[in-house]
């Protein structure tokens, strides 16, 4: 139960990065539902104003597209846990989770305070990466406490 939750998670913000990286760098298309108007007070879900910010790059390259390749890193590691069941495995993707978790708050305060707007595919893949750091988690725990027994 908890490795396929760790793909469908990844594949989810996999898709939701590869969306607006074809849509939007590739295509210079608006992906669906870029605009919403104001969400909360002062703040208004654009995607826009997120992702042609000097902050949706690092470096040359767009935030979507680390993104893209965080999720594949995922979907990688659990298929070779799955593979291997190797207890070193879980580890890593504890800490890569971890990692994502981690640059969320930062993340998150760019959108909701410096930029006054949210993208909803970047709330999407932020909503995946909480969700796997908490499934792994879990994971962890459970083997953990069953070595223990």
């Amino acid at each position: 139960m908890w490795l396929p939750l760790l793909v469908l998670f990844s594949i989810g913000g996999l898709i939701s990065s590869l969306l607006v990286v074809y849509l939007f760098y590739i295509l210079a298309q608006l992906p669906p539902g870029c605009y919403a108007g104001e969400i909360l007070p002062g703040v208004t879900a654009d995607c826009v104003k997120v992702l042609t910010s000097s902050y949706a790059y690092l470096g040359p390259l767009p935030l979507d597209v680390l993104a893209a390749g965080w999720f594949l890193v995922n979907i990688a590691v659990v298929l070779w846990f799955y593979r291997t069941l190797n207890l070193h495995i879980v580890k890593f993707l504890f800490w890569w989770r971890l990692l994502g978790v981690v640059i969320l708050p930062y993340l998150l305060y760019l959108e909701f305070v410096v930029l006054k707007a949210v993208c909803i595919y970047c709330t999407i893949m932020h909503i995946f990466i909480i969700a796997d750091f908490v499934v792994i988690s879990l994971f962890l725990r459970r083997i953990r406490f069953q070595n223990f027994r």
